[in-house]
């Protein structure tokens, strides 16, 4: 097997161990894992290898009276509140036969317990199956524990994400001060680029060789021994830790092909993340629709045009949403992967496309148009299948598709894309060409002013890598956009009237918000601190991006 038809295959393959053990289960599993499964087939990969339901593991959950076989499956390590909520649920059951998946491997599970030496086998998984038998009731009961690692997310055939590692950002100054206020003086670290994997937190610790034998699982599967390279303080502590891996020295040594990984942490692209320069039909449905539920990788779409509803307060929620991965049709897969890649344009024209070819193999009353393509014209193509349940079924891939790709189009926030592309490139021309400073025009939500301050932090630190006409910067100018960008900010917030999640972090940590604030955004311009010789990775000639190869 040729490594790139491996890359295709291996997350497929991580869910084998798992499939071989659901029949006649209930299996309970978490969010990231969830996700996993969502890009791998879904819920009805388990169905089909014979898993009577699918619950999500929480302790208000648990299995039925006659349902005595139980399947977890968990990106996290067998204690704590996992394993709390595993035997809430075992208490409220009635098993004989308890089946535990984790993604951590049993070599983190010593870390996690402290344990420095190796051990012979696997005892925290054998005394974790010890302790299932223990909850069922019954020692003479089974107990099985054991590694898999199932989180990759296949978007594509070429793109993989891992969804259970999204919160694994890379470390800023802020995390600096706080490693270094629990050593001695003269151990301190002069900067993040000094830091090694002892002196994180064991919580950091865990996530980062949890991803580094993450991808030796790839490596093995494929039979590849990789050359790494690295940019930012966590990217170089990653690598490090997939270079002295146990199994990656071993695997080295006999596996025939070759291949190279680069890391980069992801502070590096905050210009790419936040910019609203791109010209793609996915980007936009990802930052406009809502995301699912537990879910970073995929959206909800509303399934409402396929019925006869109205879209009142009673209908609202009714309907199970749709979403973007869709795994059971080859036509959607192909669909999907030219939304992925292709521009806006392009793009609403082969959705379109397909929506025509669907309705005329239904025989179903289309009306041919041409020209631009609108929202209300996809919405009008999806609702011919309506009527028709086979019809529906038989294309609801491509639909799910088609009504997303329609709710972008006409979602309000969408007009304000081209008004923050504008106002980005206001920033620039601000920092160099303008005594006046920038003012930001109130009509921009909160959250797009907080991403323009973003946006300004990751330019004015990188700015010969910016636009080319960028070669010099008034700082002068440049603190007079912060402190704009900040009162425009400050007053957005005196309009809230309830704070999201998201505020309630930001203001939480400091009775000033602008000060923190502009801590926040210091932070992340400092991340560029490390990469001043690595020009040539950062310039594309347009916009800062980071090119993973």
């Amino acid at each position: 097997m040729l490594p790139t038809d491996g890359v295709m295959s291996f997350p497929g393959q991580t869910w084998e161990k798992v499939l071989s053990k659901v029949k006649k289960a209930v299996v309970f599993m978490d969010d990231r894992c969830s996700e996993g499964l969502h890009w791998n087939g879904g819920a009805a990969l388990l169905f089909e290898a014979g898993a009577r339901n699918i619950k999500p593991f929480s302790s208000f959950e648990a299995g039925g009276q006659n349902q005595p076989k139980a399947v977890f499956v968990v990106s996290t390590v067998l204690k704590g509140r996992t394993a709390d909520i595993i035997k809430d649920i075992i208490s409220l059951s009635h098993f004989q036969y308890c089946v535990v998946f984790t993604t951590v491997p049993h070599s983190i599970h010593l870390l996690a317990n402290n344990v420095t030496t190796d051990l012979e086998g696997n005892p925290v998984f054998e005394q974790f199956e010890e302790k299932l038998c223990e909850w069922m009731g019954d020692m003479n009961y089974t107990a099985e524990v054991m590694h898999a690692p199932v989180v990759f997310a296949p978007l594509t055939q070429q793109l993989h994400l891992l969804p259970a590692f999204s919160e694994l950002f890379p470390l800023l100054e802020v995390d600096l001060e706080a490693i270094n206020e629990k050593r001695p003086e003269k151990k301190r670290f002069g900067s993040l680029m000094d830091v090694d994997m002892h002196s994180l937190p064991p919580e950091l610790q865990i996530q980062i060789k949890s991803l580094a034998s993450a991808l030796n699982a790839l490596f093995e599967f494929i039979s590849t021994r990789e050359e790494s390279f690295s940019v930012g303080p966590m990217s170089r502590l990653i690598a490090g830790e997939l270079a002295s891996h146990p199994q990656a020295k071993n695997r080295r040594k006999s596996v025939p092909n070759k291949a190279s990984i680069v890391f980069i942490d992801r502070t590096l692209d905050l210009t790419g993340a936040v910019g609203h320069h791109g010209d793609n039909l996915v980007e936009k449905i990802l930052s406009v629709l809502p995301q699912l539920p537990g879910h970073v990788t995929d959206v909800q779409v509303d399934m409402l045009e396929l019925t006869h509803l109205k879209q009142t307060t009673d209908t609202k929620g009714i309907l199970a949403p749709g979403c973007l991965a869709q795994n059971q049709s080859a036509t959607a897969r192909l669909l999907w992967e030219t939304m992925l890649v292709a521009k806006q344009k392009e793009a609403v024209m082969e959705v379109r496309r397909q929506l025509v070819e669907a309705a005329s193999k239904e025989n179903l009353p289309i009306k041919m148009s041409l020209g631009r393509v609108t929202a209300d014209q996809l919405c009008s193509y999806v609702q011919l299948f309506r009527d028709s349940w086979g019809a529906l079924e038989s294309h609801s891939g491509v639909l799910q598709l088609g009504l997303a790709a329609a709710q972008a189009l006409r979602h309000p926030a969408l007009p304000r894309w081209d008004a923050c592309l504008a106002f980005e490139r206001l920033l620039l021309d601000s920092f160099c060409f303008s005594s006046k400073g920038f003012s930001s025009d109130l009509f921009l939500s909160f959250l797009n002013l907080l991403i323009l301050l973003i946006h300004k932090a990751s330019t004015n630190k990188c700015r010969t890598y910016t636009y080319c006409c960028i070669l010099s910067c008034d700082m002068r100018n440049v603190e007079k956009v912060e402190n704009d960008l900040i009162g425009a900010l400050t007053l957005r917030l005196t309009q809230q009237t309830s704070l999201s999640p998201l505020l309630q972090e930001i203001t939480g940590k400091c009775t000033t918000f602008g000060h923190v604030l502009r801590c926040d955004m210091q932070d992340f311009a400092h991340s560029f601190m490390h990469v001043d010789s690595m020009s040539s990775l950062l310039r594309d000639g347009v916009h800062l991006h980071l090119h993973v190869l």
